[in-house]
């Protein structure tokens, strides 16, 4: 095979790194599109799994036909610092700045797959921290991508129910994460529920009733593989390599205590790490609970130690802020964004810190879990094998009578065997059937069908629909074992539509479709977790303010405003898998950023956080903002888009403004391209409709210049762009925009305030009835013709599978239409069609393409609407 770019020297200067045998291997693997031998990787810690990315950059510059244009990385764990991300970042960084004579050939052949040089040749998006869902990987689906996030960000979207994400964007996201992808999942023996659903996805798509368009490839990575031992791995050339003898036979002292009192637990572990007081060395401690936890913490602060924490009980926030500011987590990082602690510093965890973080400790000390979380524990020390470390490991006299104490004891059994060599070689030699016998129980994997998989997709139902279960337990799986979790952040709304009057006015529901909340925004903690669990805190902060107001978000995001009076009278069920809205007076959140019932409101912390999203490094460029005035119409922000005003006083008499609430009007902001809104109808200034309408067009054009779609296809997708506004044109949109000059004037985006009524018409709906009487439409196969309508339909959410009654309706002065209620009734059989056509996440791709020329040419339209023009208004 000729080779374009070449690998060797690519891979070396993209990592700094020679790569391994396996790296060749898989590299050659991906080129020839052997995509089953690649299905399950068993690749232990510390050889540089992540470097799939490079190595399928590579491979699709080498071979764009046969390789996915994006990557999809999915961890485990909600950890400080995503290793996979910061990666890519490095690789985005050296393919601009790194020797050209090496790397020109791969910029110039990813560059022509996305064929918009001025974005670059890489995008980058995470579900959480400084690059939460920036957008990058859904602007342009052509563009190669790298989208990072846990199995609930990633999983809830594949499954149409994102988290977080309002019923307008799930289609768009299920369709650029459901095709043309490589979906990579790291650690997956440690989430068998999820890796069996991408499985099904994976055959439901190919092998389904009908394809998809372009299914997804799955790869299973796992240093400790549930497989038979035939899985892609390690060869014998790479078992004699240098580097990897060096690290599998890394040095791992294993010492064994037992204890007849398993509450004491974090006295032995807090005893054990303060022999390594005196040492100056990095010591990590992992255990079980989040109480444990917090009395080790305890202990070694009463001490005098230097220590930090992480659970994945902090806010994100707090998480993102740890990894990059924390100079004692640094100690533990291979390049710290700080500059670490000397001394003897000691990081305490649970199992947040198991998976995720490419970290490395001299020693360890925990207690006693399964199997392939012991192996995870043991792979975060002594990493690149150039110490010595010592593991000292705390285990119960005796066990429960179930199956995680089963796997436990089993475990134990097992690291007896060792000798104190706990070395990955040392694993390795294990017997596989024994090793997998220790393993976490799995829980109970729920069976999916294409009668789910068909619910699911009904993203325009937002109320509960009979056979539309939750996604959660499709993910996870269900087990004795694993708590309910329950959500909980801090937002001003709350407080602000505390009265049911101006609920009705500003639903909760919309509002969070326009500032979504983010990772960085929420903490996680088990509902029932005896004493300290969610339910318990929330009952203290009820106990202080039992009439302050609450948002509860069930798994379907439906919203529940209550007190948190009625929230505790309710029970803690209401709280399983749900997010809770608390308004910021009422306090709750310690110092640290956990959820403390015990916390009065603190004027020194930052509880609504929901603004303090950046586009920087530095974070100074906010990706939105809200602030309060006196007047009803917005100012301009600069470089930002207005989204909404909120009236927070509407009873008052406009004319007296002195009886008032002061900063009576509350304007929020968000800033084009960055962040994750719909940007449906305002922008940084107005645009005319002529101008949205060619730039749509031309961003189009872009994006499928750089797929292969079927001509046919592609000419249904242009000819839906064309006319899918046509509907703004109408005087009801028109007047809903705030536009004073029409019809002299036909705007498709506003930059002020619309009508004061409630908006029910849509625009899309109109655009239906234009594009009927089309000449390029109706030159269209009936097939096609079906594609452009339901593509029309379904660009603001709706047509999944209908409109609402009270927006199935159109009028134009002076012209017969066709009947609105024989319009509406076609939508869903016309999507009931296509989605038997091209698959549910197929049709979901082609509606997205639409949508990311909208929404990119909604971004960076190319022309504003002139002063003059606008002073006519």
């Amino acid at each position: 095979m000729r080779e374009l770019v070449n690998f060797k020297q690519a891979f070396k200067a993209l990592t700094e790194n020679v790569p391994f045998p396996w790296q060749e291997s898989m590299y050659e693997r991906m080129v020839n599109g052997e995509w089953k031998v690649l299905a399950t990787c068993s690749l232990p810690t510390g050889l540089g799994k992540t470097c799939v990315i490079p190595i399928w950059l590579i491979a699709l510059a080498n071979k764009g036909d046969r390789v996915p244009r994006r990557l999809v990385y999915v961890v485990n764990r909600r950890t400080v610092v995503d290793q996979a991300t910061r990666e890519t970042e490095t690789i985005r960084t050296r393919l601009q700045t790194a020797d050209r004579n090496i790397l020109r050939g791969l910029v110039e052949r990813l560059s022509k797959l996305t064929t918009n040089s001025t974005a670059g040749p890489l995008a980058i998006s995470t579900l959480r921290g400084q690059f939460a869902d920036n957008a990058e990987w859904r602007g342009n689906p052509a563009r190669p991508a790298v989208i990072v996030g846990t199995v609930d960000m990633i999983g809830s979207r594949l499954l149409f129910g994102g988290y977080g994400v309002g019923f307008k964007g799930k289609p768009l996201h299920a369709g650029f994460l459901g095709q043309d992808v490589l979906l990579v999942h790291d650690e997956a023996h440690l989430e068998p529920a999820f890796q069996e659903l991408l499985v099904r996805i994976r055959k439901e798509q190919s092998e389904g009733r009908t394809p998809d368009l372009r299914p997804i490839h799955v790869m299973a990575l796992s240093a400790t593989s549930r497989g038979d031992g035939r899985e892609f791995g390690l060869t014998n050339e790479d078992k004699k390599h240098r580097i990897v003898k060096k690290r599998i036979e890394a040095k791992k002292r294993l010492i064994l205590h037992t204890i007849d009192d398993e509450n004491k637990t974090a006295d032995r572990a807090a005893d054990l790490a303060l022999t390594h007081k005196d040492s100056g060395q990095a010591v990590l401690v992992f255990l079980r609970k989040v109480e444990d936890v917090e009395k080790v913490v305890a202990r070694l602060r009463k001490d005098k130690q230097q220590v930090a924490q992480l659970t994945g009980t902090l806010r994100g926030l707090e998480r993102d802020r740890l990894a990059s500011e924390d100079p004692i987590f640094g100690r533990f990082l291979p390049k710290p964004a700080t500059p670490p602690r000397e001394g003897t510093v000691y990081l305490v965890c649970t199992s947040a810190g198991e998976v995720g973080v490419n970290m490395s400790a001299d020693h360890l000390v925990c207690d006693l879990t399964p199997f392939d979380s012991m192996a995870q524990r043991f792979g975060r020390i002594n990493r690149f094998g150039d110490g010595d470390a010592r593991i000292d490991v705390v285990s119960p006299a005796k066990f429960e009578e179930d199956r995680y104490d089963t796997s436990r004891q089993r475990t134990l059994s097992l690291l007896r065997r060792l000798k104190r060599d706990a070395s990955p070689a040392a694993l390795a030699d294990l017997p596989a059937k024994t090793r997998i016998a220790a393993f976490t129980p799995q829980p109970e994997i729920l069976p999916t069908s294409d009668i789910l998989f068909d619910a699911w997709a009904l993203t325009t139902i937002r109320d509960k629909v009979p056979g539309r279960p939750p996604v959660a337990p499709y993910l996870h799986g269900l087990a004795e074992w694993q708590p309910f979790e329950t959500h909980v952040a801090w937002r001003e709304e709350v407080e602000v539509l505390e009265s049911e009057e101006l609920r009705e006015r500003y639903k909760p529901i919309d509002l969070l479709e326009d500032y979504p909340l983010k990772p960085h925004e929420l903490l996680r903690e088990a509902t029932d977790r005896k004493g300290s669990g969610v339910f318990a805190q929330l009952t203290k902060i009820a106990a202080r303010h039992p009439d302050a107001p609450v948002w509860i978000i069930d798994s379907r995001d439906q919203v529940n405003p209550m007190t948190l009076q009625a929230m505790v009278n309710a029970g803690n069920a209401a709280l399983h898998d749900a997010t809770v809205l608390l308004p910021p007076h009422v306090g709750g959140l310690s110092k640290s950023g956990t959820l403390d019932g015990d916390a009065s409101h603190d004027d020194a912390l930052q509880y609504d956080v929901a603004d303090e999203w950046y586009e920087d490094k530095e974070r100074t460029i906010k990706r939105r903002i809200r602030f309060r005035g006196e007047s009803r119409d917005p100012v301009r922000a600069r470089d930002m888009r207005w989204v909404r005003t909120i009236d927070t006083d509407p009873a008052a008499d406009e004319m007296d403004a002195a009886e008032s609430v002061p900063n009576r009007f509350w304007h929020w902001y968000t800033r084009p391209r960055s962040a994750d809104d719909d940007l449906s109808k305002s922008s940084t200034k107005p645009v005319e409709w002529g101008i949205h309408i060619g730039d749509t067009v031309r961003q189009i054009d872009r994006i499928l210049a750089g797929l292969s779609l079927p001509e046919e296809l592609a000419q249904a997708v242009r000819v839906a762009v064309k006319l899918h506004d046509h509907g703004k044109r109408r005087p009801q949109f028109q007047f809903a925009l705030g536009n004073r000059a029409y019809p002299e004037l036909v705007l498709a985006k506003s930059d002020r305030t619309g009508a004061k009524l409630p908006e029910t018409y849509r625009h899309e709906f109109g655009s239906l009835v234009d594009a009927v009487d089309d000449a390029e439409f109706q030159q269209l196969s009936p097939e096609m013709q079906d594609v452009v309508l339901h593509l029309i339909a379904a660009h603001h959410g709706r047509a999944r599978p209908h409109f609402p009654i009270d927006e199935a309706f159109d009028s134009v002065p002076g012209r017969t239409l066709p009947d609105a209620n024989q319009l509406a009734s076609d939508v869903p059989r016309r999507f009931a069609r296509l989605q038997r056509k091209y698959g549910r996440w197929g049709l979901a791709y082609l509606e997205s393409l639409l949508r990311a020329a909208d929404w990119a040419a909604s971004a960076e339209p190319s022309e504003f609407v002139t002063e003059t023009k606008e002073a006519s208004r």
